[in-house]
């Protein structure tokens, strides 16, 4: 039995309306979560000492975690269109909490790539929190609403890097998995508290549901091209760059440390702060040239990289070019998502999630084996490649 998206809303409003500091908090929630998936990066090289293994088999932690969290994307976010939405979020939380304690205790390099994948699987509350921010909003505000929440993802993608490499070079590597999980334990308390209970939006089998994700990919032929961009920038060039650049700052002649890895990570907030407005170039009818700007940031930021890969201060500057180039490409195709249908954005986007950490998957593995290839040099000729690849499609289907 399906309820009538209306009549369901309606309810949802009458219960409550989202506030700025209701907004506020599920930012930071919604940060925390995805801030999960990215500790281990700053980290590989110590982990890999204390393990005794390469570094470089270290970048097949950060896949166990993607490899996760696009299975848990797939499985467990479309169920908040079925389930009471704090119960969901309470859950998911929760076992993220006990995820973060089975990573600090991992007493091998397996078990921790086992509790990583679990990891990711489970830290998907902030998938969850978008869609319900949507319902909650009314619609004269649901685009800074909105951008609050995708604005904090950004920011908890960058600052769990820095954190972690200052929390791991204090102490050790496992004590961030700790912070993590007291983190984490208390945003799942503040969510308890303060959200009230949120109907479903509908019911429908879990069967049709997961079925649903794949069925509207087929009915919107867009989505293709759309996923296939963003794979290619953030999924893979993004996860090269960022995996790589950890293998060639802990190494001589820098040799840098945990935090000062982390640090390099600041080079992102230019995405961050741009990113609330770059959902407007879409509005204005400017989607398809400034995708063109995009994916060409990219192209020459990644090609320069290349050259100048001895050169901290020219890696930070094009390390914030590609950051802005990277979050460019991403508001674009989540606002061309959202435009495909009023009625099916929650499937859709975890359509366009899955595929993205696929791809983000195949981008970090790929660090591994460009670097036991050719090093700096090779890993950056791969992000060229693939931006090409983005740009090629986005000319060829004009969208």
């Amino acid at each position: 039995m399906l309820i009538a998206p209306s009549s369901m809303k309606g309810r949802i409003h009458h219960i409550m309306k989202i506030t700025s500091g209701m907004a506020i908090m599920f930012s930071v929630a919604a940060g925390l979560a995805v801030g999960n998936l990215y500790w281990a990066q700053p980290l590989l090289s110590a982990i890999a000492t204390n393990f005794g293994t390469s570094p470089a088999q270290g970048g097949y932690l950060v896949t166990a975690t993607q490899l996760g969290y696009a299975l848990g994307i797939l499985l467990i976010v479309p169920l908040g269109d079925v389930l009471e939405r704090r119960t969901l979020l309470t859950i998911v939380m929760a076992l993220t909490v006990a995820a973060l304690l089975a990573c600090a205790v991992a007493p091998s390099f397996a078990l921790l790539f086992i509790a990583l994948g679990a990891l990711g699987v489970v830290t998907v509350s902030g998938q969850i929190i978008l869609p319900l921010v949507g319902d909650l909003a009314d619609e004269s505000m649901r685009g800074r609403m909105v951008g609050i929440v995708s604005s904090g993802i950004t920011t908890g993608v960058l600052f769990s890097r820095l954190l972690s490499g200052l929390i791991a070079d204090l102490w050790s590597w496992r004590s961030i998995y700790i912070m993590a999980a007291v983190l984490n334990l208390v945003m799942v308390s503040a969510i308890r508290c303060y959200l009230p209970k949120v109907p479903a939006q509908g019911k429908i089998s879990y069967g049709r549901l997961l079925s649903g994700v794949f069925t509207a990919v087929k009915r919107y032929p867009e989505m293709r091209s759309i996923m296939l961009k963003q794979g290619m920038i953030f999924g893979i060039a993004f996860n090269l760059f960022w995996t790589a650049l950890t293998f060639l700052l802990s190494a001589p002649p820098f040799s840098y440390n945990t935090f000062q890895i982390g640090l390099v990570s600041l080079a992102g907030l230019t995405g961050a702060i741009a990113g609330t407005r770059l959902g407007a170039l879409q509005d204005r009818g400017l989607g398809y040239k400034s995708m063109t700007i995009f994916i060409g940031m990219s192209i020459v930021s990644m090609g320069l990289s290349s050259l100048f890969g001895t050169s901290v201060p020219a890696i930070f500057l094009l390390a914030a070019v590609f950051s802005l180039a990277v979050q460019g490409v991403a508001i674009l195709c989540q606002a061309q998502i959202f435009a495909l249908s009023d009625s099916e954005r929650s499937r859709l986007n975890t359509a366009f999630v899955v595929s993205n950490f696929l791809f983000c998957a195949v981008g970090s593995s790929s660090a591994t084996l460009l670097w036991n290839l050719g090093g700096w040099s090779a890993v950056m000729a791969g992000a060229v490649a693939v931006s090409f690849i983005a740009l090629s499609v986005h000319l060829a289907v004009r969208s």
